[in-house]
Parts: structure tokens; C-alpha cells; sequence
């Protein structure tokens, strides 16, 4: 009985394929060659590792086996089951982020967007290699990753960074803000930036002279994951990533003010005041006072109660010092850079994006060859001067993330033309007077 069920395992873990020989999709939708390599190669490796432990379990069973006690080789054999279930696991979270890329019009855009992903985790100065990303769309209100080189259940390292986009944030500015945020998670991993930060953040606790004090430093320590990301996104698309936030947690004003302290997410609504003061920091302008401004008439701190208050008082006071550490920080990972200098993109001013948005609006074409980033920020600012409406905001970053989809599919294409040409000129022609070989 517990053989036939082993060789079960072996015919269902046959519908574990590669899924380039599963989804069908347009060229434009298809994950990038070498994410698809990846999750390939990790699936078949996976298969065949599984294969390897049914098929000697079975030898073990019909040889050394056979003198054990039932007991004994339905332990074996569950154990393998559970490798089994991992495996199936495995593919069924790729297949459920691969299988959209069929839907009319979701396919292009997942594209698209991971054309932008590529573009916000990679940094000039060679820190690290750039891991692949996948999109994938799902139902709630925030974005998640899972990210690339961690451990999956099992025990395996994660072949590709993979982002869920929340289906509301599509399209506008915000979906720039939730993707180059867990971007900034990812690059943040290959960096070591939260470990880093922390302790420095750890040594600030240690200098406070009151317990208030003390608190306050202690809750940015907690908080610091979400805050590196959230620095990410500021730095790569300006206004963009701080507008997008507050789309995401303009929530009833108890959610708004709810201090939890086992949350990595800041309090929402000190988490929109350290954007605006993380955008002034890297981009001064009057623009982040006025968004502070509006975030205040949202949600006056008079309707909250006194404790919240005196907390959100306290972090109001030590926010200056320590948007200036962060902005400061220069991890070993950077090489003697700090974070200020290394993730934050030139030319994301305010009135230099207004600019390039009045261009635009002159010779469209520049626009359809700019990089998501740059769109994205310039996109975002003109939505916050109003020159913007969300609606046209929302049918031409639709038309731009197409492009950028069949961009990188012309992109690939020319370049797997260019290398099957120089293949064919590397091949050396047969003498006229040579024969084709008998099988």
C-alpha cells in the first residue's frame, strides 16, 4: 500500500511543469527571460530533487525496508509527502502570479510595471545584482512582496522577487508609490540597510535623557522597516510616493490614530508627516509644508485622546533628528555613502519636474522614451500643482505602462536576433566537398 501511494507521487508531481510549456499569452504580457528562467529551472530542480527521494525510497522499501515495521515506513513515506505538498505549493504561488498574464489587457500591464520594478531596485554603483521581479495583481488595499533569496517553506531560496499590486491602486500615481515601496524592501534586504539603521538607532536610544524620549527613538526602531522602504520610494519618484501613501491609509480617523506597537507599519498618521519630512529633506520645497497641512485638516489631532497625543507630540519632536540620521546614514553596504546620497535620483525638484511636464506637453514623443521613474515623478507632481487630472492621469500612464511592456518585448527580441546572427556567423561553413554523416 505505502509503495503504491509513493508511485502516486510520482505521477501527479509529472503536472509540475515548466510554465513555458503551460500559459499561453501575448509576447508583450510574458515575464522577462530571465525571471522565467528562474522560476524554471527552480521548479524542475525541485521536481527532480522530489523524484530522486520517491524513487529511493521505493528501492529502500522493496530492499532494507521490508524488514521494517509498518510504523517506521509510513513515517518515511509521509515525510515525503510533505516534500511532495511543498513542491505543489511552490507552484501553485507562481502559477496564481503567471496565470493573469492571460487576462485581456492585466497581462501588458503586469509587464510594464515590472519593467518600472527593474528600473526602481536597480542603483549605479554596482551594490548588488539585481534579483528578477514578477507582478501579480490581487484584491486589498496594500501591496506585499515576497522577496527574492529568501526561504520559501521547505527550505528553498526564492527564485524572484515577487510584488503584489493591489488591484484598486491600478492605474494612477499610486501604484507608483505602493511598487517602488516594496521595491524598497527588497533593495533594503540586499543592502542590509534595516539591520544597519538600527543599530545606530539602538545607540540614539541608549543617549535619551527622558523615558519620552526614550519611547519615541525605541518606536522609530520598531517602525525602521517600513520607514527604509518608504525613503526608497521617496527618492526614486519625489511628491509620487508620499501622494500615493496618503491614498493608502486615509482611513477612519481611529485606524488613522492607532498606535500599535507590534506593528512594523507606523502610525498612519505619523507615517504621512515623516514622508513629507523625508521629501523636504531630499527635495526642499514649500509643497511638503502645504501636504502637511492638508494631512492635518484631514485628520485634526484634537479628535484623538490625550495619550496619542502626547506620543505623536513626542515623535513630532525627535522626527528633525532623525529624518537627518537616516538621510545620513552610511551603512558599509554603500561603501562610505550614505542613504541620502545614494537613493536619492537627481532631478526630482519640484519646479524641474513641473518643467519637464510642460515639454511633455509640447513633444509628447520625449515622454513615451522617458524612464518609468522619471514618468511616474513627473506624473505625480503635476497631480499635486493640479495641472493633472486623475482621470488623464490614469489613461496615460495606462498607454506609457503598455509601451514599456512592448518596449522590453522589442527589446528582447533584438537583442535574441543579434546573438542568433552571431552565432550563424560564428558557425564555420562545411568544406563543398564534405557529406552529412549517416545516423
Amino acid at each position: 500500500m505505502i509503495e503504491q501511494e509513493a508511485i502516486a507521487l510520482l505521477a501527479r508531481l509529472e503536472s509540475v511543469k515548466p510554465f513555458s510549456l503551460l500559459e499561453t499569452m501575448l509576447p508583450a504580457a510574458a515575464l522577462s527571460p530571465v525571471a522565467q528562467v528562474a522560476i524554471d529551472r527552480f521548479l524542475v530542480e525541485e521536481r527532480d530533487a522530489l523524484r530522486g527521494d520517491v524513487d529511493a525510497f521505493v528501492r529502500w522499501l522493496r530492499g532494507p525496508g521490508r524488514a521494517a515495521s509498518a510504523e517506521v515506513q509510513q513515517r518515511h513515506f509521509v515525510m515525503i509527502r510533505l516534500r511532495f505538498n511543498e513542491t505543489l505549493s511552490h507552484f501553485d504561488m507562481f502559477s496564481d502570479a503567471i496565470s493573469q498574464r492571460s487576462e485581456n489587457g492585466t497581462g501588458v500591464l503586469l509587464s510594464g510595471l515590472e519593467v518600472a520594478a527593474a528600473e526602481a531596485l536597480s542603483l549605479p554603483g554596482g551594490f548588488y545584482d539585481d534579483p528578477p521581479v514578477i507582478c501579480y495583481l490581487d484584491r486589498g488595499p496594500g501591496a506585499a512582496i515576497r522577496r527574492a533569496r529568501t526561504r520559501l517553506p521547505g527550505g528553498r531560496s526564492n527564485p524572484v522577487a515577487m510584488i503584489r499590486v493591489p488591484r484598486e491602486r491600478m492605474v494612477g500615481n499610486g501604484i507608483a508609490s505602493s511598487l517602488f515601496h516594496e521595491v524598497g524592501h527588497q533593495g533594503a534586504a540586499l543592502l542590509g540597510l534595516v539591520d544597519s539603521v538600527r543599530d545606530a538607532l539602538n545607540a540614539r536610544i541608549a543617549q535619551a535623557q527622558t523615558p519620552q524620549e526614550s519611547r519615541a527613538w525605541t518606536l522609530w526602531s520598531r517602525w525602521i522597516s517600513e520607514i527604509v522602504a518608504d525613503f526608497w520610494a521617496i527618492g526614486r519618484v519625489g511628491i509620487t510616493s508620499t501622494l500615493g501613501l496618503l491614498a493608502v491609509v486615509s482611513l477612519p480617523g481611529y485606524f488613522v490614530f492607532r498606535v500599535n506597537t507590534d506593528d512594523p507599519h507606523p502610525t498612519p498618521w505619523v507615517r504621512v508627516m515623516l514622508s513629507c519630512a523625508i521629501g523636504h529633506a531630499l527635495f526642499p520645497h514649500p509643497q511638503w509644508a502645504r501636504l502637511e497641512a492638508c494631512w492635518k485638516g484631514f485628520y485634526p489631532l484634537h479628535t484623538t485622546n490625550d495619550e496619542v497625543r502626547a506620543l505623536i507630540g513626542e515623535l513630532l519632536q525627535t522626527m528633525p533628528e532623525f529624518v537627518a540620521l537616516l538621510a545620513g546614514h552610511q551603512p558599509q553596504s554603500l561603501r562610505g555613502q550614505s542613504l541620502r546620497q545614494v537613493l536619492r535620483s537627481s532631478g526630482l525638484e519640484a519646479d524641474h519636474l513641473l518643467s519637464v511636464f510642460d515639454d511633455w506637453q509640447h513633444e509628447p514623443a520625449r515622454m513615451r522614451e522617458a524612464s518609468p521613474a522619471l514618468v511616474f515623478a513627473v506624473c505625480g507632481q503635476a497631480r499635486a500643482a493640479g495641472r493633472l487630472g486623475a482621470r488623464d492621469e490614469s489613461q496615460l500612464l495606462t498607454r506609457l505602462i503598455t509601451r514599456w511592456a512592448l518596449r522590453s518585448t522589442e527589446d528582447i527580441t533584438a537583442l535574441c536576433a543579434q546573438r542568433s546572427g552571431d552565432a550563424r556567423r560564428r558557425m564555420r561553413p562545411l568544406p563543398e566537398t564534405a557529406s552529412v554523416p549517416a545516423h
